[in-house]
């Protein structure tokens, strides 16, 4: 991040050395998504990656497939609504079209299914060509085999069961390695990296739901049981069913928390990255003093947020996965 930021804050520099920066507007604008990949700005011009946009016209039904640069006059950007892209009809109300356009944040997503593939279906060919007898793998596939192993047993095996763990175990892994993969590679400062995938709230929605449908579609009627018929005193379910009401209630604060707590984190980070980086150069429109002094300062916090946010991405998958397993296990209660 820091040195995608390198360019942008020089050529602003060079064309208004004394202007201020805007800090909370930088840091917004640098992890939220966009209709396009930015590389740097230099001396007023940027150089970016445009993204395919795919909108439906809400008044005339028709499809527009292109770029940015050749929009129809009818669409802008709404930069009170995040940037989004709306449509203005003939009676000048204005309206979201469908969108489906691929955005900043689900190109990240491609790039990363795609190294993932590419990644395990690798792995799978040599282990092809292995045998039990063969001695055990070392460097980056024996580095692999610990977290899948780390994961499988440790995690899924003794959250979930012996007995109820196999069904979960590929939902589990993926989950796992997408999460760490998308944190790794949006610690990188340059294409194809930098993108905040799971600082995005949608993201980490979509995530949280699909561990709240592994939780209660195949949960057994043990779980049911206890939720809408618990082991407490009757008064605390009959005839006002307090008990019941505050476990239905968790059925959904459960997911919510591992939508909440992925996306707080993980946005924080970058944000702490942004702002320190921010620093750097906020000292030079001030005078050669303080440039000097918030350098070394912003210099030693950016590489110490850096080396904490690349533990806090891997904390955050192990986080989220763990927290998973334990909640499918408890949909798998023993009968008592």
């Amino acid at each position: 991040m820091f040195l995608s930021l390198c360019p942008t804050f020089a050529g602003a520099a060079q064309t208004e050395e004394k202007a201020a920066i805007d800090i909370p507007e930088i840091v917004l604008e640098h992890i939220s998504d966009a209709y396009e990949w930015h590389i740097y700005t230099y001396k007023g011009k940027a150089a970016s990656i445009p993204l395919p946009i795919i909108v439906r016209s809400s008044s005339t039904g028709q499809w527009y497939v292109g770029t940015e640069k050749n929009l129809p006059a009818q669409y802008f950007f709404n930069e009170e609504r995040h940037g989004k892209i709306y449509e203005r009809l003939d009676d000048g109300t204005t309206v979201r079209p469908l969108d489906l356009s691929i955005t900043k944040s689900v190109a990240q997503i491609w790039i990363v299914v795609i190294i993932l593939i590419a990644l395990f279906l690798s792995l799978a060919r040599w282990y092809k060509k292995r045998d039990e007898q063969s001695a055990a793998p070392k460097g980056f596939v024996g580095c692999m085999e610990m977290l899948v192993m780390m994961i499988n047993d440790d995690v899924v095996k003794s959250a979930i069961g012996e007995k109820h763990y196999k069904p979960y175990a590929p939902y589990l892994l993926t989950v796992f390695f997408f999460i760490l993969t998308t944190n790794f590679i949006g610690l990188l400062p340059i294409f194809p990296g930098g993108a905040n995938v799971t600082g995005n709230i949608n993201i980490t929605f979509l995530l949280a739901l699909f561990s709240m449908i592994a939780i209660n579609l195949f949960g057994n009627k043990e779980y049911w049981k206890d939720i809408f018929w618990p082991h407490v005193p009757l008064a605390l379910k009959c005839p006002i069913p307090l008990l019941p009401v505050i476990e239905l209630v968790g059925v959904f604060t459960k997911p919510f928390a591992l939508m909440i707590r992925l996306f707080a984190n993980m946005m924080a980070g970058h944000a702490v990255i942004l702002s320190f980086t921010c620093v750097i150069f906020l000292g030079w429109t001030m005078s050669v003093g303080f440039g000097v002094g918030l350098n070394l300062f912003g210099v030693v916090m950016l590489l110490f947020a850096n080396c904490l946010e690349f533990l806090v991405a891997f904390v955050q998958a192990y986080v989220f996965t763990l927290l998973s397993a334990v909640f499918i296990g408890l949909a798998h209660k023993e009968e008592e």
